[in-house]
C-alpha cells in the first residue's frame, strides 16, 4: 500500500505522520508537496497532517483549500481513495468542503494540550475495523480551534448517517457539537479527527491507542485488493 502526506506551508507534524506510516504499518511513505499534488493518484491513502497550515492566517485552513492541491484532493476523495486529516489536516478538509461543518475557538480561548479519552461511535469504517464498536482510547489532541461546529440539520445528518466517528468520552472542554472528535464523509472514505493518533503508536511516547487505526486502514485496503 502507498501513502501520501500531503504537506502544505506551516503543517509541522508531517514527520509524525510519516513515522507513524513507516513504523506501525511498515508501508511505502512519501512526501507529497502541495503543489506537486497531480502525483496523487499513484497513492492509495493521503494523509493531512496537522500543524499550522499557512500560519493558520484568517482561519485554520482556510488559505490551504486556495492551494491547486485541492482540485487533485477532492478528484482523488471523489474516486473512494481514503483520505485521512488529522488536527489543522481537519480544519483543511472542512474549509475545502469536503467534509460538512466549522470550527470555532475552544471555549477556554485558549490553545489546549492533553491526551482526551475518545469514545469509537463506529468501528464499521475502513478506520476504525481494528477497534471494538464503543472502545475507549486514549488520544492526544493539541489545538486552540477544537471546538468543531455543526449546525442543528448538520448534525442530524452526521447521526443519522452514522458518519460521527469519534466522541470525546468525558467533558466536552473544547466545546464541539456533541462532543464530536471525528467525522466521515457520507461515503465514509475521509476521515477528519481531531485527536492524533500518529502521536500514539508507541509506549514510549505514552501508549498505542493510534496504531489499530493506521492498521484498519491497511487492513480494509487488504480486503479490497484480494485475489
Amino acid at each position: 500500500m502507498k501513502f501520501a502526506v500531503l504537506v502544505f506551508p506551516g503543517l509541522t507534524c508531517d514527520l509524525d505522520m510519516f513515522h507513524a506510516i513507516e513504523d506501525t504499518v511498515k508501508q511505502e511513505v512519501e512526501y507529497v508537496w502541495h503543489t506537486e499534488a497531480d502525483q496523487l493518484e499513484q497513492f492509495d491513502a493521503v494523509l493531512l497532517p496537522t500543524g499550522t497550515s499557512y500560519g493558520n492566517y484568517l482561519r485554520p485552513g482556510a488559505l490551504a483549500k486556495s492551494s491547486p492541491a485541492f482540485k487533485q484532493l477532492q478528484k482523488f476523495a471523489d474516486s473512494g481513495k481514503l483520505v485521512l486529516g488529522v488536527g489543522n489536516g481537519f480544519h483543511i478538509l472542512v474549509e475545502a468542503g469536503i467534509l460538512p461543518g466549522a470550527f470555532l475557538r475552544n471555549n477556554g480561548l485558549k490553545f489546549r494540550s492533553a491526551v482526551e479519552t475518545v469514545t469509537v461511535e463506529n468501528n464499521n469504517t475502513a478506520f476504525t475495523n481494528g477497534y471494538a464498536q464503543g472502545q475507549n482510547i486514549a488520544l492526544p489532541v493539541a489545538s486552540e480551534f477544537g471546538n468543531y461546529y455543526a449546525d442543528e440539520k448538520t448534525a442530524q445528518e452526521l447521526k443519522n448517517n452514522n458518519q460521527i466517528i469519534f466522541t470525546y468520552t468525558n467533558e466536552n472542554i473544547d466545546g464541539s457539537t456533541l462532543a464530536i472528535a471525528g467525522i466521515t464523509n457520507k461515503k465514509g472514505n475521509v476521515l477528519g479527527m481531531m485527536p492524533l493518533p500518529e502521536r500514539a503508536v508507541e509506549e514510549v511516547i505514552g501508549g498505542t491507542d493510534g496504531t489499530p487505526l493506521f492498521h484498519s486502514i491497511l487492513n480494509n485496503w487488504g480486503e479490497q485488493h484480494v485475489n
